[in-house]
């Protein structure tokens, strides 16, 4: 994993503004993996998740996942610019028990790291 991007990490970019404003956050969060995936890895990783749904969110109570890759992004925010290479995953964390989240996540990874 490249980076991960949540607002109350020191790291993230805009953490300032999270400091100053906010006292609590949500499970909203992405990362970005040191690797481009392939349209199969894609496929692979996000086709299969038994606890993840593919969906955005605005704060539900159910889990979901998503990706982009650079070039996705960068079709859509050409004055923001781009600041990674690999695939960005976009998670919201939901209610569903925390273990099976992990798990589900794991798999996931294993998936995507197949021989």
């Amino acid at each position: 994993m490249a980076v991960v991007n949540h607002p109350a990490l020191p790291s993230c970019k805009g953490h300032e503004f999270y400091a100053r404003d906010f006292t609590g956050c949500n499970g909203l969060f992405s990362f970005v993996l040191k690797q481009k995936l392939s349209k199969e890895q894609l496929s692979d990783y996000l086709d299969n998740f038994v606890h993840f749904s593919m969906a955005y969110s605005w704060g539900g109570f159910e889990s979901l996942i998503l990706a982009n890759q650079p070039e996705d992004l960068a079709s859509i925010r050409p004055a923001g610019g781009v600041d990674f290479t690999g695939t960005l995953i976009r998670l919201h964390i939901g209610l569903e028990d925390c273990d099976d989240l992990i798990d589900d996540l794991t798999a996931g990874f294993n998936r995507i790291h197949k021989v």
